[in-house]
């Protein structure tokens, strides 16, 4: 009869120094599955969601800092304040002069 896992436990692989399969002395699809999902878990993101993690980061929308890097050729950082402060001015002026 197996023993049951601690309260605590989370049914990942063993941590400690086993001289056997990598998949422990248990579920060899359990291991699959959690070696699967921590590849899912770290694999980078996209460059379209690089972009938009930048752009949030910098206040800008996804089109606004996609369109700099169209226009101007490269990416925006915090040392582009005052470019930044221009964009978000100019998003001002276009949303005021919708509501004319």
């Amino acid at each position: 009869m197996a023993r049951r896992p601690k309260r605590s436990h989370n049914g990942g692989p063993p941590l400690d120094e086993y001289k056997g399969p990598p998949w422990g002395k248990g579920d060899p699809y359990i291991f699959l599955a959690w070696q699967a999902a921590h590849a899912k878990a770290w694999k980078a993101p996209s460059h379209e969601v690089m972009l938009l993690r930048m752009a949030e980061r910098l206040g800008l929308t996804y089109e606004e800092y996609t369109l700099e890097i169209l226009e101007r050729g490269r990416h925006l950082g915090h040392e582009d304040a005052d470019r930044i402060s221009a964009i978000k001015a100019a998003r001002k002026r276009r949303r005021a002069h919708r509501l004319d």
